[in-house]
């Protein structure tokens, strides 16, 4: 306003002193200037008033209008002043998805499908099902980590007039036929699961993996059991963000190191995050191939746990989680020379080396001897698990000086015959599938659309 002020009082001073000078001129000057000269004068004073008012005004909003920007500006992210243009949309009313984000991804699929699942959802009248042994623990591991292995066994499931369990294979004469069966407990939590009563069942199980010598026979029954309920009371259930068949499974268990093996395959890493199970995959090293001595006689769980004390010390821990930690890097790595390092344990092995399987540490000495990566007590044992490596295809026409399974299984035995150990080795390798529906009725193919089979 000050400035405008000035400049106004500088148009009046030179307008007087214009007029002054015109009128203080010759009298011939004076007399010819008529009114229209004197009316355009200030006309031209009056818009050049008018402009530099405008100006002065549009200047002074300018200036507010910049000062308010740089007082937003200085109150921002001091991170946002230095970013760098973005070339990549980002909606802002969506959580930004990136490659590892699978259970979003998934979340969003589903909510964007219209499509209903009716054909599957019918109820079936039989059902068979495939199920992995697996080996637990894999030394330091304990509860939490576990291996599919290609060894499996088949039970099928059918509506039937009365209960029943026919069983063959490995530990018939063993296991229970009734209904503590795990089978049937697993069974029994598919249909509570679907909200359905269930019906008589008849359950026939083909056994090859051996019961009771820490193979997860007990998993691989509970799993078998829970999904053939499933099948038959033609219920799913969501997978992506709960897992819930996992939950099932290991709500049974009370552990997820054989469950979620016999589920997806492969080797799973399993916590419980205070709100549910979950369990990823840890990537099988290629050639490594699983040479395992089965002793003849049984080892229960039960027996195996009941020689662990209630706590473990300082050092133990550190041990076991620099373990663990160092055996989930070589296989990531396919490093399988620090698989040896890796598989070492002070929490549960020591003890039931000392108390129960006499045989463990000298069989795993003279199995690395022989040129296995490393060797552990699968499970809560008895059966002794090594891993080798150089296998490359199928091992029948591949020469074998390249691998060393035959080497540890001859070592293997020899121990096990120095201490009076009946039993048989197994070689064979770790499977990256887990259970699946191998055949059903009716089936879930149709028309032109065909499930393997099923």
């Amino acid at each position: 306003q000050q400035k405008t002020h000035t400049h106004v009082q500088t148009l009046q001073h030179y307008t007087e002193l214009h007029t002054t000078t015109i009128m203080s001129g010759s009298s011939s000057s004076t007399t010819a200037m008529d009114s229209n000269t004197k009316l355009i004068l200030t006309a031209g004073i009056a818009a050049a008033t008018g402009a530099m008012l405008t100006y002065t005004m549009l200047s002074k909003k300018l200036e507010s209008a910049n000062q308010s920007q740089s007082k937003s500006e200085s109150t921002s992210d001091d991170i946002a002043l230095t970013r760098k243009p973005s070339l990549i949309f980002e909606p802002p009313s969506e959580k930004v998805i990136f490659p590892h984000n699978h259970e979003e991804k998934m979340r969003r699929r589903i909510a964007a499908r219209v499509g209903i699942e009716d054909d599957n959802s019918q109820p079936r009248n039989s059902v068979t099902v495939r199920v992995p042994a697996t080996s637990a623990n894999m030394g330091p591991g304990y509860d939490c980590l576990g291996m599919a292995v290609d060894l499996w066994s088949e039970i099928t499931v059918e509506r039937s007039d009365k209960f029943e369990i026919i069983a063959s294979g490995e530990g018939a004469d063993q296991m229970p036929l009734d209904e503590t069966n795990l089978m049937v407990i697993g069974a029994k939590a598919a249909f509570e699961a679907a909200g359905k009563t269930m019906p008589p069942l008849k359950y026939t199980a083909v056994n090859n993996i051996p019961y009771a010598r820490g193979l997860g026979s007990s998993s691989a029954a509970i799993v078998a059991g829970t999904i053939a309920g499933l099948v038959l009371a033609g219920h799913t259930l969501p997978c992506w963000g709960s897992e819930s068949l996992l939950q099932i499974a290991a709500s049974i268990e009370g552990h997820p190191d054989n469950v979620a093996p016999v589920i997806y395959g492969g080797i799973q890493l399993g916590i419980h995050n205070g709100t549910r199970w979950e369990t990823e995959r840890v990537p099988v090293p290629p050639g490594m191939q699983l040479v395992m001595f089965i002793p003849d006689s049984i080892g229960k769980t039960s027996t195996a746990r009941g020689v662990l004390g209630p706590t473990v010390t300082r050092d133990e821990a550190s041990f076991n989680i620099g373990r663990v930690a160092w055996l989930v890097h070589a296989m990531c790595s396919g490093n399988l020379d620090n698989l040896r390092s890796g598989v070492e344990d002070k929490m549960h092995q020591p003890q039931r080396g000392e108390k129960l399987y006499p045989f463990l540490y000298p069989m795993i000495r003279a199995a690395e001897k022989a040129g296995a990566n490393c060797v552990y007590l699968s499970g809560a044992g008895p059966t002794v698990m090594a891993l080798t490596s150089g296998a490359s295809g199928d091992i029948f026409t591949q020469r074998e000086n390249e691998r060393t399974d035959l080497d540890v299984a001859k070592a293997m035995t020899e121990v096990s015959e120095q201490y009076g150990v009946k039993g048989k080795v197994l070689v064979t390798q770790a499977s990256h599938e887990g259970a699946r529906v191998v055949s059903v009725d009716p089936p879930f193919s149709s028309g032109n659309i065909s499930y393997r089979g099923v």
